[in-house]
């Protein structure tokens, strides 16, 4: 008998018993001000953020970011911001975006509980530039900021196939003697602007 089969054998000869899963429907943690609670975890996690007022806003913070004045090649697909130079229909290889250096796109929601924010693919011809852009900025709703995971996977839907995941500050690694790296495989900065 093999090593595999032995083990297995004894497996099945020592059922764990069944345990009943978790109630879900709990009081989850909520906080008085969860934007301040979201932008306080934000910057723990190496990112910045502000809420400003409307798109002109949003377009006023992003001129102010230091990233902007070296950024030669900009993408910008949020609506009433008009800072973007490079025509994203027109990149068919998405290859062709490997020296984006700002990227300005739209988010869905953010959670407070862990400075997290919700993207998708939709309305986004190449995915990529979550993480191939030098520096990101989202641009969230302020109306749209939940408290904690579970209300965010509340306002999950997956009706058709497409692509999402929860992003929480920039780039970062800190395998290599301890050291905290910013930048180490994606975006150098992240910021956030929740705008009203």
């Amino acid at each position: 008998m093999s090593s595999k089969a032995d083990i297995l054998a004894r497996i099945r000869r020592n059922p764990t018993p069944a345990a009943p899963l978790p109630e879900l429907e709990e009081a989850w943690i909520t906080y008085p001000d969860p934007v301040a609670h979201f932008f306080e975890v934000l910057t723990s996690v190496g990112g910045q953020g502000q809420a400003v007022s409307n798109g002109d806003g949003a377009a006023d913070a992003i001129r102010q970011l230091p990233c902007l004045a070296d950024a030669r090649r900009i993408v910008c697909r949020v609506e009433g911001v008009a800072l973007g130079n490079v025509d994203l229909a027109a990149v068919a290889d998405p290859h062709d975006l490997a020296d984006i250096d700002l990227a300005i796109l739209p988010a869905e929601f953010a959670v407070a509980e862990n400075g997290a924010v919700w993207v998708t693919d939709r309305g986004l011809p190449h995915r990529v530039l979550y993480f191939i852009t030098q520096h990101l900025v989202l641009v969230v709703p302020r109306r749209e900021i939940v408290h904690n995971l579970h209300e965010a996977y509340r306002r999950l839907k997956f009706e058709e196939p497409g692509y999402g995941l929860f992003i929480s500050g920039p780039s970062k690694t800190a395998d290599i003697e301890q050291s905290l790296v910013i930048g180490a495989h994606g975006p150098r900065s992240l910021t956030v602007l929740l705008c009203d």
